[in-house]
């Protein structure tokens, strides 16, 4: 398979997801003219994940695309005490507040060069993405990658959690995101694409 159809494969895969399952602003119909020429089409799933929901959604997204997984986890684990969004001293309280703060981050995705797109996942916290996801894009160049962000949740929208993330990694082409609130969609997903 040609390079560019292997990319114009994946990029399609979202696009097919969100237009099939409804996901407001995730529909990209000029997708496969705006892939990146010279490319080799290898996908990573990056995604951060405190109660595991997150970590569900991207583990079915890298089967569907064939993508390689990769856990964001934080120097200090997150404990329930941190993520109690009603304690306004709780430490995600405090992060989501700073629009200085970067979580560090526990190691390191190998041969970050070797990838071309990147699906991007987090959970909604305060309506934006946990501040660990500015870490991790501030940490390599995505210059010239693909950047396809998720996000999960209940009920609360993507909103711009995934515009906002672009100054992190202002030279990366960004596509539109998803709110995935079950995993009954990726299954409906996986199961389209082996079709």
């Amino acid at each position: 398979m040609k390079k560019k159809t292997i990319i114009s494969a994946i990029l399609g895969v979202v696009t097919m997801f969100c237009a099939c399952f409804g996901f407001a602003g995730c529909t990209d119909d000029e997708a496969k003219d705006k892939i990146p020429e010279g490319t080799n089409g290898k996908a990573l799933v990056a995604y951060f994940s405190a109660t595991n929901t997150t970590k569900g959604v991207a583990e079915k997204i890298a089967v569907a695309t064939g993508g390689a997984l990769y856990r964001i986890t934080p120097v200090e684990p997150y404990t329930s005490a941190d993520l109690n969004y009603g304690n306004s001293s709780s430490r995600t309280s405090k992060e989501q507040n700073d629009s200085k703060a970067r979580p560090a981050i526990s190691g390191s995705v190998e041969n970050m060069d070797e990838y071309d797109i990147v699906f991007l996942g987090y959970p909604i916290w305060w309506g934006e993405s946990p501040k660990i996801i500015y870490t991790f894009l501030e940490s390599y160049d995505f210059s010239g990658k693909t950047i396809i962000p998720f996000c999960t949740s209940a009920s609360s929208p993507m909103s711009n959690s995934g515009s906002n993330l672009h100054s992190s990694a202002p030279n990366a082409i960004w596509k539109a995101g998803c709110r995935v609130s079950s995993t009954a969609h990726i299954d409906a997903l996986v199961n389209e694409i082996k079709r």
